[in-house]
């Protein structure tokens, strides 16, 4: 089972996840919010977010087992 998701990132200071502007490669990124700038590009704000990410992907696992136990052991009334 091979699934993708999207998570949108957010700016570290600001939780901006919107108002974002990068280069053509990503290698610059700037949140027009705050205006605080990721000169490590995508990288660094990827990596300033993957606690979050890892919550996400834990959380969106654990209802995924949840579903499966349910439907594993859900009786068939008669």
């Amino acid at each position: 089972m091979e699934t993708k998701q999207q998570i949108r990132l957010i700016c570290a200071t600001c939780g901006s996840d919107s108002h974002f502007e990068f280069n053509e490669k990503k290698s610059h990124i700037k949140c027009t919010n705050c205006n605080r700038e990721y000169s490590g590009g995508y990288n660094e704000l990827l990596e300033l977010n993957k606690d979050r990410i890892r919550q996400q992907m834990a959380q969106e696992a654990k209802s995924e087992i949840l579903n499966h136990l349910k439907e594993a052991f859900k009786t068939t009334k008669t």
